[in-house]
């Protein structure tokens, strides 16, 4: 049976997922969660994920799509590569992962379709810091219409964060009474350390300078 007022959130336990999480469950009646393992150096963020999910009594469902990080050579999943720290000027960081958001999007709407979930939401956004292409709202909505073509369903991806910077994100987190919750009870860190992370790889340089853009802002006010 399809539940209009439900919703899936694709979940890394990270600070742009777990305000889209909190999003969700403002804006629907039932929130459901998934979480991928890709090979991922950083997979400490799985258990940040479902220990934010099981407190809150949300559904967390756990999806195995390590072939990915296998095919597709990147810094997070291959130890040998070393991270890029700034984006290159020409190309993409090497903690681009190819492929990636479109595979978890489309795992995410089978398991969505076989939930009667055809809301689906992700934290992506074109403001971010690496400018990744399937972070891109042209493909967002691209991959929306592949997804209804594909299972002859309407699936709606929802993208909160799209046009929103870092600092941004911090402050919709805190418009939804979550920021102390997403300052210190997540993991954006690449190195896998979760809060306020390392403070040198490219996840935690970007979530640091939102933060403290955001909360100049506030104190100004």
């Amino acid at each position: 049976m399809k539940n209009k007022n439900a919703a899936l959130v694709c979940f890394s336990g990270g600070q742009d997922s777990t305000t889209c999480l909190f999003w969700a469950l403002r804006n629907f009646t039932e929130v459901e969660t998934v979480c991928f393992t890709y090979g991922q150096k950083h997979s400490i963020e799985v258990d940040y994920a479902c220990s934010i999910a099981e407190k809150r009594n949300i559904p967390f469902h756990l999806l195995d799509v390590s072939l990915l990080g296998q095919l597709a050579p990147n810094s997070l999943t291959d130890s040998s590569i070393v991270m890029d720290n700034d984006k290159p000027d020409e190309s993409y960081p090497n903690t681009f992962v190819p492929g990636r958001n479109l595979i978890f999007l489309t795992f995410a709407a089978v398991l969505a379709r076989s939930r009667g979930i055809y809301n689906i939401v992700t934290g992506v956004s074109e403001a971010d810091y690496s400018g990744y292409p399937d972070c891109r709202d042209t493909f967002i909505r691209s991959l929306n219409v592949t997804l209804n073509l594909a299972m002859d369903e309407r699936f709606e991806l929802h993208t909160p964060l799209m046009s929103r910077d870092k600092s941004e994100v911090w402050e919709l987190a805190d418009e939804l009474g979550v920021f102390d919750l997403v300052r210190n009870e997540t993991i954006t860190c690449y190195n896998g350390i979760p809060a306020d992370g390392c403070g040198h790889c490219p996840a935690c340089k970007l979530r640091r300078e939102g933060l403290d853009k955001y909360l100049r802002r506030r104190t100004s006010r």
